[in-house]
This record gives C-alpha cells, sequence and structure tokens, in this order.
C-alpha cells in the first residue's frame, strides 16, 4: 500500500493531535496578551475606539489580499467601511462594488460570532469575495459554489515542470467533508477542553485543507479564522490584524502549512506557527493602542497651553512617531517643510515649544540638533478627547 502524501490521505484524517505541553507557553502569552488588549482599549475614547477599529479591519482586508498577491484600492476600501460603520470621513471615496464585498466580508466574519456558519454562509462570503467579477471570471471560478471536478493543486515554477505543493481532496465527497467541519466547528464552541485559541489554529488549517472553492480559500480561510477569533475574545477581535502579522512572515506561512499538509496528524507544529504569529499581532495592536494613550496623556497634559495650528500639526506627527516618518524626533528643517512655515517661524515655534515642555532636545548641536515629544507621566487619568483636531487644510 502506498504511503500517505497528503494529511488528508492518513487513515484517521480529521482526527488531529497535538502536544499540549509544547503549547502551553504560548497560549499563556496569548491570553495575557489578550487581557493587557481588553484593558487598554477599555480605556481609550469612544470615538478613538472607532477609529482604531476602523484601522484594524482595512489592515485585516489589505493584507488578507496582499498575501494571494493582491493590491487593493485602499482608500475606496476605506470609505466603505467607514460607511458600514456610520463613520464620518473627512475625504470620502466612491466606494466600488469590490470594496462594498470585502468591506461585508470582514464585518460579518469579525462582527457576527453568534451567526451559525454554515454553507449558506460560506458561498454568501464567496460571492462578497469575488463582488463584482461575475463578468471577468466566467469560466476560471464558480462564484458562489464549490470548486469544480478537476484536481486543485498550489502549484509553482514552471509550466512543464511544476513543484506541487498542496494538493486538495479531491471533488467527489468534499459536501460531507465540509459537512464535518461545519458540524465540529459550531460544537468545539462548547467544547470546555479545547482552547479557543487551539480552535481557531485548527479551524484555520482545517478548511484551508478542504480547499473548498476554486478560488479565495486563503482569503476565506482567514475570515473564518477571524470569526473563531472573534467567538473566543469579542471584545479584542477588532483591534488586532492577524493577516498583517502572517504577510510580515508570509514565506514561514505557506512553509509551516505545507509541512503539516504533508505530515501526520499531529499538527503541533503548525499551532506552534500559528499562535506564535498570533501574539505578535497582539503585541503589534498593544503598541499601537499604547501610543493612542501616550498621545491622549500629552494633549491632557498641554490642553491648557496657546498653540498655533502648525504647533499642533507637528506634534501629532511626532506623537504618531514612525507612522510618520519621525521615528527618530524632528529637526527645524523637517519642522519647516511640514508645517509649511519660514525658517524664522520655524525656530520660534520650535523655541514656544521647548519652553512650554511639549518637546526636548535630543544630543546633538547645530544643524543636526533635533527634537522629540517631551512624554508626560503614565499614571494620569485621561478626558473623553485628549487630542485636539488639526486644521485639514494647514
Amino acid at each position: 500500500m502506498t504511503a500517505p502524501v497528503w494529511i488528508w490521505q492518513q487513515p484517521d484524517w480529521p482526527s488531529f493531535r497535538w502536544q499540549r505541553e509544547a503549547l502551553a507557553p504560548l497560549l499563556r502569552d496569548c491570553q495575557q496578551a489578550y487581557g493587557q488588549l481588553v484593558g487598554m482599549v477599555g480605556a481609550v475614547a469612544g470615538d478613538v475606539q472607532a477609529e482604531e477599529a476602523l484601522d484594524t479591519l482595512l489592515s485585516n482586508i489589505v493584507t488578507s489580499s496582499a498575501i494571494e498577491g493582491e493590491r487593493l484600492d485602499v482608500g475606496s476600501v476605506r470609505s466603505s467601511l467607514a460607511r458600514h460603520l456610520g463613520l464620518a470621513e473627512a475625504n470620502p471615496r466612491h466606494p466600488s462594488l469590490r470594496s462594498e464585498g470585502l468591506a461585508e466580508l470582514m464585518l460579518d466574519a469579525s462582527g457576527h460570532a453568534d451567526a451559525v456558519l454554515d454553507l449558506t454562509r460560506l458561498l454568501q462570503w464567496h460571492h462578497w469575495l469575488f463582488a463584482a467579477q461575475d463578468a471577468l471570471l466566467p469560466t476560471r471560478i464558480r462564484i458562489g459554489a464549490l470548486r469544480g471536478d478537476e484536481p486543485m493543486q498550489v502549484v509553482s515554477g514552471r509550466i512543464d515542470r511544476p513543484t506541487v505543493h498542496f494538493e486538495a481532496p479531491p471533488r467527489e465527497g468534499l459536501e460531507s467533508q465540509l459537512d464535518a467541519f461545519l458540524a465540529w466547528f459550531a460544537s468545539s464552541r462548547e467544547d470546555t477542553a479545547l482552547d479557543p485559541l487551539l480552535r481557531a489554529g485548527l479551524a484555520h488549517f482545517w478548511f484551508v485543507t478542504l480547499h473548498p472553492f476554486d478560488d479565495g480559500n486563503g482569503r476565506l480561510t482567514r475570515a473564518l479564522t477571524d470569526l473563531a477569533l472573534a467567538q473566543a475574545q469579542p471584545q479584542a477581535i477588532r483591534f488586532h490584524a492577524l493577516s498583517a502579522s502572517i504577510l510580515a512572515d508570509r514565506t514561514g506561512y505557506y512553509r509551516s502549512l505545507e509541512a503539516s499538509q504533508r505530515g501526520d496528524l499531529d499538527v503541533t507544529a503548525w499551532l506552534q506557527w500559528f499562535l506564535h504569529t498570533l501574539h505578535d499581532s497582539l503585541l503589534q495592536a498593544l503598541h499601537r493602542i499604547d501610543r493612542v494613550l501616550a498621545k491622549a496623556r500629552f494633549w491632557q497634559v498641554h490642553r491648557d497651553h496657546a498653540l498655533s495650528a502648525e504647533q499642533i500639526k507637528v506634534l501629532n506627527r511626532l506623537l504618531d512617531g514612525g507612522e510618520r516618518g519621525f521615528a527618530q524626533g524632528i529637526s527645524a528643517g523637517q519642522y519647516q517643510a511640514t508645517a509649511k512655515v519660514s525658517k524664522a517661524t520655524a525656530t520660534r515655534h520650535l523655541a514656544d515649544l521647548l519652553e512650554k515642555g511639549c518637546l526636548r532636545r535630543l544630543p546633538g548641536g547645530g544643524r543636526s540638533t533635533r527634537y522629540t515629544i517631551n512624554t508626560p507621566a503614565c499614571d494620569l487619568p485621561l478626558p473623553v478627547r485628549a487630542t485636539p483636531m488639526e486644521d485639514s487644510t494647514s
């Protein structure tokens, strides 16, 4: 008898196994990070929470597509998300049908944790994923339907000598295999012996191995994983972007999947990679929320200082740190360019900000002198709104 090549050919498929002691430290790290994230988000003003959630959802959509090599119109997707969330935008874009479909998919997966995941819902997700592409892809992709009878393989390399990285289970029997997965997904939520984060990792691996559609399997797998994480931690799901961390290690992602899909039913290695990546996404979220809180504290300390619109603009750029290119502080020349003021005005503004304690000088002198935020104490209570609005025309 020929030895199994793929995990789904194992006699006990899909009776997965894993080594609990090897996963325990990673689980503790993730659970601790989740607790910190929920606590920190609770200290952020409601309107700022909404903006952070929007940015996270946008990141998840854009990076999940980027994993597959697709570049999206970020502005259009953001406008779709903002409209669905009821958030105002300074410069709204007209959302495309593509952006609307992706927003619907993301919001359904992350925001309707208690809705039943059945085949009808999965097919709707597939419709949303390929919204407005029916006419463009009439033969290659069966939109809103399971894949066809031809073998489903993930390949790379030359057309005449391709490297097969994975082959999915045959089309015959796919409905019953998918029914078994969906039944497990429903029942496992009530399984107290199965950690919810391990459940999310298992769901990701099982579904992407089934590969039930002609195209979009990776993106739907990550949406399904977001649903599982929303069921595990509903307060935190909209503030960390797992897909962004997967994209940061895309090679490791595919390598880990391929190795486990060629292995036996012990999926410890895959779950280790999954939990490590989940933890990374949580740390990124903690760093971002910490920066939001630091910004709020700064403006609370300096709420009574009379500052010009240009000074507020530059201070907000500095508070955003590396996101705006000023992780190493700002020079007088950069202040002048950012604020769009004269050299003399830039010098006067910087002196004023130093006197008021908003900035401090970094080591160095002369033309190399740089300035950074004078960070306030971290034990100050936060007001409802802490960040002054910039003049959008400045």
